[in-house]
């Protein structure tokens, strides 16, 4: 299930799922650390760079996926 919407937050998105720095810095929006970032939703910020932003919440989506199941693999042995 999707834990990532577009309509959230980015500084929301980056504090609760820190893995996804690394999917803003892959589509190019190195804009983390901006004041725009503070109030701004994904989708909007998306919109700004000209990001496909149904791509960006899936890569988002994949990699907190795989975090969580490897937190899960490591919990269970």
């Amino acid at each position: 299930m999707a834990k990532i919407t577009k309509e959230m937050g980015i500084m929301d998105i980056v504090q609760n799922y820190p893995e996804t720095v690394e999917v803003f810095q892959r589509f190019g929006m190195g804009c983390i650390g901006c004041a725009a970032a503070r109030f701004e939703n994904l989708e909007a910020g998306a919109k700004v760079h000209g990001i496909d932003i149904d791509a960006m919440v899936d890569a988002m989506n994949d990699i907190v996926e795989a975090v969580d199941a490897s937190n899960s693999e490591s919990e269970e042995g």
